[in-house]
């Protein structure tokens, strides 16, 4: 299959797309920055385009099977519209090119619920900071991003990961319907999820949220290394 990525050059990006080489599909890596994209591949050609220029989303997908989005912009209190802009033009040029099958991934902060491990501090403190102070302007265009998805007539699937951290290989992760009561989806095993979509349509029209049950960071461990990308 040949597969359109988005976000290429992201930390999960780049996970998504050696994931996608390694099971033998042929990757278009669509990129801001293709001078720095670190993969080399008999399988990959590494796209420079902005999301946001219909005409270049509109190239990128000439010859592709599906398309895979791991878009991911910086939180901040200016206003956000790359995830809605820019899925706006892939669904969009999709429809021009017949394409049906499309991932996107967008976050549990988006419908935020309380967690059975999180505590009295996480759920009814530092949950409602992120998703409301901090986080607004990011969870307000993913809330566009998935709306906008979910009014089209292909076949979608939106994945909501949880806090995002490193692990080195793909865990038994879990993907539910709907709220996955899980606070941590390591961004190996959210590529690995996407990558599954592809052949798993019990997805298809579905928003999910996606977890990893094993090997989870500390709260302060997570703060400290994502959150405040302290390393």
């Amino acid at each position: 299959m040949r597969i359109a990525v988005f976000g290429a050059n992201g930390p999960t990006g780049r996970l998504l797309t050696g994931q996608a080489l390694a099971a033998g599909h042929r990757v278009t890596a669509v990129t801001r920055r293709p001078d720095a994209f670190p993969l080399r591949h008999d399988g990959l050609e590494v796209f420079g385009a902005d999301v946001l220029d219909p005409a270049a989303v509109d190239a990128a997908l000439a010859q592709t099977d599906a398309v895979l989005s791991a878009l991911g912009v910086p939180s901040g209190r200016e206003p956000i519209h790359t995830y809605s802009r820019g899925v706006a033009n892939i669904v969009a040029s999709m429809k021009r090119h017949g394409l049906r099958r499309l991932v996107v991934v967008s976050s549990s902060g988006v419908d935020p619920h309380p967690y059975s491990d999180g505590g009295l501090l996480f759920n009814r403190v530092l949950l409602p900071f992120v998703t409301r102070v901090v986080g607004k302007t990011m969870y307000d265009d993913m809330r566009r991003m998935e709306a906008l998805v979910r009014a089209s007539d292909i076949d979608w699937t939106i994945l909501r990961p949880s806090g995002l951290y490193h692990l080195p290989s793909v865990t038994a992760y879990s993907i539910l319907d709907g709220h996955a009561d899980g606070r941590f989806t390591a961004r190996v095993d959210l590529a690995a999820g996407m990558l599954a979509m592809l052949t798993d349509n019990r997805y298809v029209r579905t928003t999910a949220g996606i977890i990893t049950t094993v090997d989870n960071p500390t709260m302060l461990r997570w703060i400290r290394r994502e959150a405040l990308a302290i390393r």
